[in-house]
C-alpha cells in the first residue's frame, strides 16, 4: 500500500523529472536511469521530507544532485563510435557531444503544461531543441544545472541555493557564467524556423523527404542554407557547408547501390523527424533523422546512428 500511495505521490512529475534528466545529461537512456534513481532515492528520503519546500521542488533537488553525482562520478563517457560501411569523406570537425540523443515528441505530450516561473528566460519549445539541449552539454554540469532551473524552470536563485547546497550569491555567479558560455556554444536559429506543423514547414519536409530517399543530392543542396551542417551522433564527424554535407551524402548513396531508403514522419525535440528503415525482404533500422529548419531552409540535419533509439518513437500512421 505504501509504494502505491508514493507512485499517485510522484506519478504527475515522473514525465517532467525525465525531461529535466535529459536536458542535464544529453542522453534519453541516461535520463531513464537517473529517474528511476531519483524516485528510488525519494523513496528511501520521503521520511525526511517535512514539507519546507513543495513536492515537485524536492523532487527536482533530488533528480539535479543525482545527475551531478553521476556525471561527477563516472564522468562523461562517449559511446562507442560507430565503423562506417564505406569510406567517409574527411570531416569538417569532430563534434564534442556525441552522446546527445534526440527525444521524441510522444514523451513530451505526457509533461505538465505548468506555467514556468517568472525568473524564465526560455519557453519550454526553446529548451528542448536539439541545439540547446548540445549546448547545455558543452558547460560545467553545476552552471548547467543551474541555468535550466533559474532559466528554463523559472526557479529564483533563492530556491535554487538549497537545491544545490550553495549560497544565492554562488548560484548568481554560476547562472552568469553559464549565460555567457550559452551564447557562445548555442546555434541560435530557431527563433526564424517555421510554425510547427505549418504549411511552410509541411512543405519544407516534404522536399526533403523526397530528395534524401531518391538520392537528389542538387535538390538537396538548394534547400540547405549557406552555413548548414549535418552530424550523425555518436559517430563524431560533422560535415559544414553545402558543398562537405554533399560529398558525404553521394558516398552515402553510391555505398547503398540502389538500396531505398523509406522515412517515415515523427518529431523529437519539437522538430520534424524521421524513423529511417532500408526496405527490403524486412525492413531495418537505420536511424533517426531531425531536422533543424530556418525560415524555408535547412539548418541542420542531425542522423542519429543507433537504431535502438527508435523503441522510444512512435511514427504516426501513414496517410
Amino acid at each position: 500500500m505504501a509504494e502505491i500511495a508514493f507512485d499517485e505521490l510522484v506519478a504527475a512529475h515522473r514525465h517532467e523529472l525525465l525531461l529535466h534528466c535529459y536536458r542535464l545529461l544529453g542522453s534519453l537512456t541516461d535520463a531513464e536511469d537517473l529517474l528511476q534513481e531519483t524516485l528510488l532515492a525519494a523513496w528511501r528520503g520521503l521520511d525526511g521530507f517535512q514539507g519546507r519546500a513543495s513536492l515537485r521542488s524536492w523532487l527536482y533537488r533530488i533528480a539535479t544532485n543525482r545527475c551531478l553525482n553521476a556525471l561527477r562520478d563516472r564522468g562523461r563517457r562517449s559511446p562507442p563510435v560507430p565503423v562506417p560501411p564505406f569510406q567517409p569523406p574527411e570531416p569538417s570537425r569532430l563534434g564534442d557531444v556525441p552522446w546527445l540523443q534526440p527525444y521524441p515528441d510522444t514523451l513530451l505530450e505526457h509533461v505538465p503544461d505548468a506555467q514556468p516561473g517568472p525568473e524564465a528566460r526560455y519557453t519550454a519549445r526553446e529548451a528542448v531543441e536539439l541545439a540547446f539541449v548540445a549546448a547545455l552539454q558543452r558547460l560545467p554540469p553545476r552552471q548547467a544545472a543551474v541555468l535550466v532551473l533559474c532559466d528554463v524552470l523559472g526557479y529564483p536563485l533563492g530556491e535554487v541555493a538549497p537545491m544545490l547546497d550553495a549560497t544565492p550569491n554562488a548560484v548568481k555567479g554560476l547562472l552568469q557564467r553559464a549565460r555567457t558560455s550559452l551564447d557562445r556554444h548555442r546555434r541560435d536559429v530557431r527563433s526564424h524556423a517555421p510554425t510547427p506543423g505549418s504549411e511552410q514547414e509541411r512543405h519544407l519536409v516534404r522536399r526533403f523527404a523526397e530528395a534524401f530517399t531518391t538520392d537528389d543530392i542538387g535538390t538537396l543542396v538548394t534547400l540547405l542554407t549557406d552555413d548548414a551542417w549535418l552530424a550523425m551522433p555518436p559517430a563524431p564527424h560533422e560535415y559544414h557547408g553545402a558543398a562537405a554535407i554533399a560529398a558525404f551524402l553521394r558516398a552515402g548513396a553510391a555505398w547503398r547501390a540502389g538500396r531505398r531508403l523509406l522515412l517515415r514522419p515523427t518529431r523529437a525535440n519539437g522538430q520534424p523527424a524521421f524513423l529511417c528503415h532500408f526496405h527490403g525482404t524486412t525492413e531495418q533500422p537505420a536511424g533517426i533523422i531531425v531536422l533543424t529548419l530556418t525560415g524555408d531552409r535547412l539548418h541542420g540535419i542531425t542522423r542519429f546512428l543507433d537504431d535502438r533509439l527508435q523503441r522510444h518513437h512512435e511514427a504516426p500512421p501513414e496517410p
